[in-house]
């Protein structure tokens, strides 16, 4: 099966973005100073046990910056770069709907100040989104590729639970229900290696691939400084998936999922100055390339075992 006019067996979300758009569509990843109620003891305290004070930020600009100076630098660096045409706002750092909808339109509005941008994407929480919230982001997306990118991790309680998420999996699917009743684009943020089962994971995949969501972005668990995770890690209290334990849990994870379902992240390369383990994560085209081999290996495809 062929995804995108490429040699890919799943559906990449870049090349999508290049079909869809007629070029290359590159985010720029923003920090608008934002926190998090699992932080700052609204709901709990600590936060999830791997997220570091970047709050899962490539720290690609500063938050000294203003949004704007933040989206222009971005611009400059990528068209610099990568001679980019198309960009996509990323509000990444944190919880991006944390704060009251008249504050959050002023912060959103600044980060579509360049006639480049094409697309508006906005990571959070599924306890974060109220009518109100909603209601103000689906404004935005008769005139910019809109989405909303939650945190799920996983669908099981106890997972969560046990890496202090502060939230069950009854009120992602509360949010995400009600996100897609706006007519909004729902990428769903999934982590491999929370101590489940090989069948616990294929659960999650089964469940997104009933609720057909829009996109799906993998994770691979690690430790970085300054993280509960990593205080557990060197306590030798967890240990984490290997790399072909990894690659094979990707591909079996994507046979399941719907073909129209877009996948933005299976592997990664950030994180290099604070990564303690496990050690292989980071080298994004080897991943990548080895993804790609496992599939043509099967003669298998995302989607394969998908059941409508």
């Amino acid at each position: 099966m062929q995804f995108n006019n490429t040699d890919k067996r799943y559906n990449q979300f870049s090349a999508y973005l290049k079909n869809k758009f007629g070029a290359r569509v590159y985010k720029i990843t923003l920090d608008a100073g934002f926190s998090c109620p699992n932080r700052d003891g609204k709901i709990s305290r600590g936060g999830c046990i791997f997220c570091d004070e970047g709050g899962s930020f490539s720290q690609a600009h500063s938050n000294l910056l203003s949004i704007e100076d933040q989206v222009q630098e971005g611009i400059k660096n990528l068209t610099s770069r990568f001679k980019a045409e198309k960009f996509m706002s990323y509000f990444q750092a944190f919880s991006n709907t944390y704060k009251p909808a008249g504050e959050l339109k002023k912060i959103y509005d600044s980060a579509l100040c360049d006639d480049r941008i094409v697309g508006l994407s906005i990571g959070t929480r599924p306890d974060c989104v109220d009518d109100e919230k909603l209601k103000l982001i689906s404004e935005y997306k008769d005139d910019y590729y809109t989405w909303i990118e939650y945190g799920l991790q996983s669908v099981h309680d106890k997972t969560l639970k046990r890496i202090n998420r502060g939230h069950d999996y009854d009120c992602f699917l509360r949010a995400y229900e009600k996100t897609k009743a706006y007519g909004i684009n729902v990428c769903v943020h999934v982590i491999f290696g929370l101590w489940e089962t090989h069948d616990e994971i294929m659960q999650t995949a089964k469940e997104l691939a009933r609720l057909n969501v829009d996109g799906v972005k993998i994770h691979q668990l690690c430790a970085l400084e300054h993280t509960k995770l990593a205080d557990m890690y060197r306590a030798g209290e967890i240990d984490f998936m290997s790399e072909d334990e990894y690659i094979q849990t990707v591909c079996d994870f994507l046979e399941y999922l719907s073909p129209q379902t877009t996948i933005h992240r299976l592997a990664g390369n950030g994180f290099s100055k604070t990564l303690i383990a496990p050690k292989w994560l980071g080298k994004k085209m080897d991943c990548l390339n080895k993804i790609d081999r496992t599939f043509l290996e099967r003669n298998s495809w995302q989607g394969s075992k998908y059941c409508g």
